[in-house]
């Protein structure tokens, strides 16, 4: 009998009674039980432990405990520790964010042009990266002796930091769409993964805030008790302590280095890469232009990037100049990295809330309420006195805004892979790093842009290195980059939210057409009738 026949002979078997069939019929009838075990046993596989998720959420830290502690701390490090000016800093900022924004799709190109090992894909590049990454971070926080090559040392370093930890964050980011095909276990794991980047964070706010905070010298006061107003003697530490400060920024970095390879090691050891079952199937390699092209002509993916472009933007804003306003224009120079502890902690306990919400109420309605309930706050701050309490009010309550900022674009991301892959299912093999590095691509070009800017008009406005208070263009100027500017540019990204396309309907159309996908490749006697029925569906 023919293949084609058979199968089309046990079709027709099934709509007949049993009692009809003759007994050289019922095998082909029986053939199709073993298939459904085969693909219970298969969705069983994909499920995940409990040490599976967090030990790839720890993996998630080091990127964020060292971004935390560089986007928090370097401005205010090297304009008041290390003495840069305030022009060669923002040359430093921008460079240093620019140069990590083209790291990430030049990464995502090597990614996809790797070839399976025993070890996978995308492990290698994160066990060879690591070693270097920490030397080049601690070298970020050492001062060296020669003022004149200060620009060019700090400039290096972070330029190989970054693209040190961008080769361990593309292929870690990318990790999600090969640590399970099931869309459920994938959000699970990326909620553990977004609750271990906001501890991440945590432990990068206190470690970096608590350590340099026990050195940091109070400001010279007149007798009477006011500001120094001589800008010769407006300065906040003198030579002894600012070496004791240069030293507890070194310490800080050696105890984040350390986190750094620990958490590394734990998800080279309890995670495993998986491959798609249909992935194996194409023997046809694609060049990273064509793979370029086609996701950047991908809607959903646009849409999505352009929104939390503006969105991530705002929060960067706040990141990068929280410290000089609650320093200067709040007058809390020994609080703010505290209040920095006050948002994260409130971020890491808010997460399984979100968790929860994106699942009760879909991810487009969790990204409207999360990210849009800064905005009241951030008004609040604007228009306030300051007032030590209200601040740490309004910091618990802008941390549940940041955990929605952090959960959200890393769990709406693998949604537009899995509707990339139903459109194209024969040009997806190797897509998904140029998915994840370019949207860090933006994001990062974007913060660059932000930091360059915010740190210029500090120096228009009149900053003065090391001063123990500001001009009072200087604080109007920080309450603008922390307050009205993220304002704006968050109700710009959500009305860019309202065009994007993937909603909960189709996610689960989504997902059931990949899974008879899957099943199509992973059986070894589909026949020619199964595969048309596949064609139809998708």
């Amino acid at each position: 009998m023919a293949k084609g026949e058979g199968a089309e002979s046990g079709s027709a078997a099934g709509l007949l009674p049993a009692g009809i069939l003759q007994a050289g019929e019922r095998p082909a009838q029986v053939k199709k039980e073993p298939k459904k075990q085969q693909q219970k046993q298969q969705q069983k596989q994909q499920q995940l432990s409990v040490c599976n998720k967090l030990c790839y959420a720890v993996g998630g830290a080091p990127y964020q405990v060292t971004g935390c502690a560089l986007g928090f701390f370097l401005q205010i490090y090297l304009l008041d520790v290390a003495q840069v000016d305030p022009v060669s800093a923002s040359i430093i900022l921008f460079m240093g964010r620019a140069w990590d924004a083209v790291t990430d799709p030049l990464v995502g190109f090597c990614i996809s042009k790797s070839s399976w090992t025993r070890m996978g894909r995308l492990m290698p590049w994160i066990i060879f990266s690591t070693p270097l990454a920490i030397i080049a971070y601690c070298l970020i926080w050492f001062v060296p002796d020669f003022p004149q090559g200060q620009t060019l040392w700090y400039l290096l370093f972070y330029c190989l930091f970054e693209t040190l930890v961008t080769c361990f964050h593309v292929p870690y980011s990318a990790l999600t769409m090969f640590i399970s095909t099931e869309q459920n276990e994938r959000d699970s794991a990326t909620a553990y993964r977004m609750t271990v980047e906001v501890l991440g964070t945590v432990l990068g706010t206190a470690i970096q805030g608590q350590i340099v905070g026990q050195v940091n010298a109070p400001c010279l006061q007149e007798p009477n008790g006011s500001a120094v107003a001589l800008e010769s003697a407006n300065r906040t530490h003198s030579s002894t302590s600012l070496k004791e400060t240069q030293n507890a920024y070194l310490l800080a970095a050696g105890v984040i280095a350390s986190i750094y390879i620990v958490c590394a090691v734990i998800l080279v050891l309890g995670v495993r890469e998986q491959r798609e079952p249909y992935e194996a199937q194409q023997t046809e390699p694609m060049s990273f232009f064509r793979g370029l092209r086609l996701v950047m002509s991908h809607g959903p993916y646009v849409k999505l990037i352009a929104g939390f472009l503006f969105t991530s933007l705002a929060f960067m804003l706040v990141e990068g100049n929280f410290a000089l306003f609650c320093t200067y224009t709040l007058g809390f120079r020994n609080e703010f990295q505290n209040l920095l502890l006050a948002i994260m902690l409130s971020a890491t306990f808010t997460i399984p809330i979100w968790q929860w919400f994106l699942t009760r109420f879909g991810k487009k309605m969790a990204v409207y309420v999360g990210i849009s309930s800064a905005v009241p706050f951030l008004i609040l701050i604007a228009l306030m006195k300051s007032n030590l309490i209200i601040t740490y009010v309004v910091a618990v309550a802008a941390g549940v805004s940041v955990a929605a900022a952090f959960l959200l674009p890393w769990s709406m991301l693998p949604d537009v892979i899995d509707d990339f892959h139903l459109k194209l299912p024969q040009h997806s093999q190797g897509t998904e790093p140029i998915f994840f590095s370019f949207y860090v691509f933006f994001t990062k070009f974007a913060s660059g842009v932000s930091l360059g800017i915010s740190t210029l008009s500090l120096d228009f406005a009149g900053y003065q290195t090391r001063g123990c208070s500001q001009p009072k263009s200087v604080k109007f100027t920080l309450k603008m980059l922390v307050t009205m500017a993220p304002i704006a540019l968050i109700l710009l990204g959500l009305l860019l939210f309202k065009l994007y396309p993937i909603d909960e309907e189709r996610r689960r159309q989504n997902k059931k057409a990949l899974q008879a996908l899957r099943e199509e490749a992973s059986s070894s006697g589909c026949s020619d009738t199964d595969s048309t029925e596949l064609a139809s569906i998708l």
